[in-house]
Formats: structure tokens, C-alpha cells, sequence
């Protein structure tokens, strides 16, 4: 008699809600995604101590839901900011746990998804919790640290989680091992990475959190380094003002106070052309990232992969596509799908084709 697939819980914490859902083998048998209010959140001095407000929404939808808690054998959290780890499935453990309540590269809601995981898994008997693909995922060569000052090293933090099934999805399409290809992903939405996978390991990408790359709708992206300077001691702006026109108020927000891609196509067809300027300059940074990183392979890409919110976009797909097209194929795998993603690592572990690691720090 065939056995069941385990289920499999998958927890992914953002800044203003948490999405849940329930997977038994390839089938989603539930999906919600929790709103947390502003004025609720505003309670909480830090991310790290919204952590009983979220368990509490969890649980109790888990229950509205008849979902039984003691069928629930895998427990997938979100990966936070804890040292860089190379690209795999790791089990939640104490050395996690800490490094995630104490940001040791930063606060973020993908912190409280190892602890959340850990904290349900705790209450059922035999399950466990991991994290996959964290955003600090880091697997670069070291003559892609190298910046140029001993001071300063490249950093890996870009979107490892989406980039990573995406290109496994397109391997499994041509029925071959991810590890067996040479890839160049390119993930567009708030952010904007530009990854080289190399036979399973993405050997350089630019640090698509803290100014390096391409601008997105959210962000500068590689500022030039002197005007920087003289901003950060002209006096008139604070460490945090600066640190904002870099995340979140940077690129097409700073440009055309809007970060929606699709209200910057309409303003375009009503005949702005600010806004086409701006959109083109989108494009031809993209592009020129992209050309960057095929040097990085020596010419041989297998395929060029265009995913994220913002590959939904007839009109700069094709615009991408027209620039370099003539590196590579061109494959479009658009949107983001974080949950999906962190359960294909569930079952890949489940198949054998992943072994979970330890957390190494």
C-alpha cells in the first residue's frame, strides 16, 4: 500500500502580512495570506516582538481552517538575515534562532520565519522546521568579492529563493539537472537581481538590497560614488534620509513617485515622456547587467530567465529581449512564487534530492 506524502507547512512573514499554506506532494491544499494592520503593527517595537501577534493569526486560521495540526510534518519557514549560508535547505536550530532575533545582517519580517516555523513545529510530534534559499544566500567566486578597496567586499543578497526555482523549473522542463546548465536569471520587482548560475551555484550576482546594480522601482541601484560622498557630508541629509534614497524611496519612486511598473506603461501611452525616458533607462541598465554577467560565463549561457512581478510586462520583456536576445534564448518565467518554491525544497528533500545541512555558523 502506497504511503502518503508528509505535509507540509510553508510560512512566508512580510512587512504587512503572512502568507501560510498546506502542500501534500505537487497539490496546495490551502493558501491564505494573513493582513496585519499598520495600527497593530505599530504596537511592536521590532519585528523580532511581532513574533506571538503572528503565531496567534497562524494558529488560529490553521484551526478555522480544519487544518490537523499532527499531520503537519514539515515545517517551511521563510529564510531571514542570518550569516550567509550557500544555497540549500537547512534545519532551524538555537545558533539560527539567535542570529535571526538578533539581525546580525539586518532586521527584516523574513526573520520571524525560521521562528515562527520552529516555534509551531516545537508542538507537533516528529515534525521538523527548515529554512531554504535565504536572500543572503552567498556562493560568488572570490574574484567577484573583490571590489577594488580592502575596506569593502561584495556582498551576495539578492531574491536566492525565486531565482533558484526558477531555474531548477527550467531545467526540469528540458528534462536536465540544474546543476548541468549555465544560466543567467534575471528577477525584476521591487528589486532587481541579476544572477549567474554556474552547474547549481549562482558564482556572482549584484546585491540587489544595498546599491549595486541596476535601478528598480524601489531602488538607486550603483550610484556614482563621488556625488554619494559629497550627499553623505554636505550636511543637509541624515544617515537614514541617504540609506532611503538608496532602498525604498530610490529608482522610478525617486524619479516618478510611483513604483508600479504598470502606472508608468499608462502614463507612457498618454504620452509622458519623462516617463518613457525613464522606462528606457530601466531597460538599458537591465541590459547592460545582463551582458556584464555573460562575460562571467565567457559567452557559453545556456539560457537568459526573466521571472519576477515585473516579467509580466509585454513591453519591457520585449524591449529586454530586442537588447539581448542575441546572448542566449530567452525564457520567460514571470511572478514570484515564494510558497511553491519553499515546498518544491521540501519535496526535493522528501525525493532524496536534497540532503537538509546544518546551519554552519
Amino acid at each position: 500500500m502506497k504511503t502518503e506524502s508528509p505535509k507540509i507547512l510553508v510560512i512566508n512573514p512580510g512587512s504587512t502580512s503572512t502568507k501560510i499554506a498546506v502542500y501534500q506532494g505537487d497539490q496546495c491544499l490551502f493558501v491564505q495570506n494573513i493582513r496585519h494592520y499598520i495600527e497593530d503593527l505599530v504596537m511592536y517595537p521590532t519585528i523580532i516582538s511581532q513574533y506571538e501577534y503572528r503565531l496567534e493569526f497562524i494558529m488560529s486560521t490553521l484551526e478555522m481552517e480544519g487544518i490537523d495540526l499532527q499531520e503537519l510534518k514539515i515545517i517551511m519557514g521563510r529564510g531571514g538575515l542570518t550569516y550567509p549560508l550557500e544555497s540549500g535547505i537547512y534545519e532551524v536550530d538555537d545558533r539560527m534562532l539567535t542570529h535571526v532575533r538578533k539581525g546580525v545582517l539586518g532586521q527584516h519580517a523574513s526573520n520571524l520565519g525560521p521562528i515562527l516555523a520552529h516555534a509551531i513545529a516545537k508542538q507537533i510530534e516528529g515534525a521538523k522546521a527548515y529554512i531554504a534559499d535565504p536572500v543572503v544566500t552567498d556562493e560568488i567566486l572570490p574574484v567577484a568579492r573583490i571590489t577594488g578597496h580592502p575596506r569593502f567586499e561584495r556582498r551576495s543578497i539578492f531574491h536566492a529563493l525565486n531565482q533558484k526555482a526558477v531555474a531548477r523549473m527550467y531545467a526540469k522542463s528540458l528534462s536536465k539537472k540544474y546543476e548541468d546548465l549555465q544560466l543567467i536569471v534575471v528577477h525584476m520587482g521591487g528589486g532587481v537581481s541579476v544572477g549567474v548560475h554556474q552547474n547549481g551555484r549562482v558564482i556572482d550576482v549584484n546585491n540587489a538590497l544595498d546599491g549595486e546594480g541596476p535601478f528598480s522601482p524601489e531602488r538607486s541601484g550603483t550610484l556614482p560614488v563621488g556625488q554619494l560622498i559629497e550627499a553623505c557630508f554636505c550636511g543637509n541629509f541624515t544617515e537614514e534620509e541617504i540609506r532611503q534614497m538608496v532602498v525604498g524611496e530610490g529608482g522610478m519612486v525617486a524619479y516618478l513617485k510611483t513604483n508600479s511598473m504598470i502606472d508608468i506603461e499608462t502614463r507612457i501611452n498618454e504620452g509622458d515622456e519623462t516617463a518613457r525616458l525613464y522606462l528606457e533607462a530601466f531597460v538599458y541598465q537591465l541590459a547592460k547587467a545582463i551582458g556584464e554577467m555573460a562575460t562571467v560565463l565567457r559567452g557559453k549561457v545556456d539560457a537568459i530567465i526573466l521571472t519576477g512581478g515585473i516579467a509580466h510586462s509585454k513591453t519591457i520583456v520585449e524591449d529586454l529581449s530586442a537588447r539581448v536576445g542575441f546572448l542566449a534564448k530567452i525564457v520567460l518565467i514571470p511572478g514570484e512564487d515564494e510558497m511553491e518554491a519553499l515546498a518544491m525544497n521540501a519535496r526535493l528533500m522528501l525525493n532524496g534530492d536534497l540532503t537538509a545541512r546544518k546551519y554552519p555558523h
